[in-house]
């Protein structure tokens, strides 16, 4: 049974599909650049925002900046909500807090927009500690993102071995799976998200888990 217990935000938590990928879109057409299709921008839900911009669409550091810019000008007000929370997790969450395990966000998301989707789905209380990435770019790989949570959640002095049987982390992309991994920890992936076929296996996930009932089974194992 995991103690300590860090969980990614999109994709693992919530499906914001939606609003992500219409808050790229409308990025990417301030720039002049037309995607139609909202599927083929899926890739974006995980990684920094900042990073996909320059890996799929080869935009130079101005573009990016204002790509940012133009996407959090959508996703502040508008995009943030276009999101689901996925059907289970809170009961999942009300389960693991009445447990005693203590809980942390783990999330590359800005830590602003994070706290406030938590509020909008009011599952915030369920969680010890909240770390996301900043505003200004900084802290915004996952790796991270997780040695932070990490050093606010758990107790120093424990052992690599106890802290691999101690400590999970929960996740829907390889970037979660590889955070995990940098620290040490137990890693689980749900095939629910919006990782590709065969990336969490690839990356090397300890559990790989199809459902939410999966997920709590595997967390209490």
């Amino acid at each position: 049974m995991f103690q300590y217990i860090l969980f990614d935000l999109d994709g693992t938590l919530t499906d914001p599909k939606l609003g992500i990928t219409s808050s790229v879109q409308y990025a990417l057409r301030a720039l002049g650049i037309e995607e139609p299709s909202l599927d083929r921008l899926e890739p974006f839900i995980g990684p920094p925002l900042s990073d996909s911009f320059r890996k799929f669409y080869h935009l130079d550091e101005g573009q990016i900046r204002t790509a940012v810019e133009k996407y959090r000008e959508r996703f502040a007000n508008q995009g943030i909500y276009e999101n689901e929370i996925y059907p289970g997790i809170a009961d999942m969450l009300k389960t693991l807090k009445a447990d005693g395990r203590k809980l942390a966000i783990a999330s590359s998301k800005p830590s602003e927009y994070v706290g406030r989707i938590l509020d909008y789905f009011d599952i915030k209380d369920y969680f010890d500690i909240i770390v996301g990435s900043n505003m200004d770019g900084t802290r915004s790989k996952k790796e991270e993102v997780v040695e932070e949570a990490l050093r606010q959640l758990i107790p120093s002095g424990l052992s690599e071995a106890e802290k691999y049987s101690a400590v999970a982390m929960v996740g829907d992309r390889k970037f979660d799976i590889e955070g995990a991994k940098a620290h040490g920890i137990f890693s689980v992936g749900v095939s629910f998200g919006y990782a590709s076929e065969g990336e969490l296996e690839l990356a090397g996930a300890d559990r790989i888990v199809d459902t939410v009932d999966g997920l709590l089974e595997a967390l209490n194992g």
